[in-house]
């Protein structure tokens, strides 16, 4: 049975935040809020949650198409190749929001997410918890959307209904309050100029 661990943007314990980053230390895959749609994740440093992560969605790990969520834009140096000036800028410009930017992976993403993809998508999104999350975590967080097995609802919104519906899955769900149910702007920047590949909720 999972922890269901209740942090609120506007009244955030930070006792609960820490309690939510010991479980991903220690290996755990917990769902968060983001600005956009709820998520699931682990820590990067725990190549069988990552594993999990995907066995959840149904997915091979080296096949999963996972994304980063980083606190702040330095942490992202040990896991792409150096960008050019005017993506960084554009990415200062735009995070924290609802947008993945798509990089080129460096050798550790290979590694440590057991992936064949050489890019990797970054978040920073503009939510409190999950910035809190990764900040107490103290690196990258392995993130995946979750979808809602309905054709009209694309993605989970209630977080008690989340909780029901992966509470012998995970170890632990945050309740957020509602979620949104538009998905984040992606931006690739691995060719010359930076296109947008899908547009969701950000405006760049």
């Amino acid at each position: 049975m999972a922890k269901l661990l209740s942090i609120f943007p506007e009244h955030i314990e930070g006792h609960k935040l820490v309690q939510a980053a010991d479980i991903m230390k220690e290996g755990g895959v917990v769902i968060y809020p983001t600005d956009t749609i709820y998520a699931m994740g682990c820590s990067i440093m725990q190549p069988k949650a990552i594993e999990r992560m995907a066995k959840i969605k149904g997915i091979r790990v080296d096949k999963a198409v996972f994304s980063l969520i980083v606190h702040d834009l330095g942490h992202i140096t040990e896991y792409t190749r150096p960008m050019n000036n005017s993506v960084y800028k554009l990415m200062k410009r735009c995070l924290p929001g609802p947008f993945t930017f798509i990089l080129e992976a460096n050798s550790n993403i290979i590694r440590m997410m057991s992936s064949r993809r050489k890019t990797v998508g970054i978040r920073i999104p503009r939510n409190p918890v999950i910035l809190g999350l990764a900040e107490k975590l103290g690196g990258p967080i392995v993130s995946t959307s979750l979808h809602a097995d309905d054709e009209i609802a694309k993605f989970p919104t209630d977080p008690d209904e989340i909780f029901n519906q992966y509470n012998d899955k995970v170890d632990a769900v945050i309740n957020g309050g509602y979620g949104n149910n538009e998905e984040s702007t992606i931006i690739d920047c691995t060719g010359q100029e930076p296109v947008i590949v899908r547009q969701g909720k950000g405006i760049a």
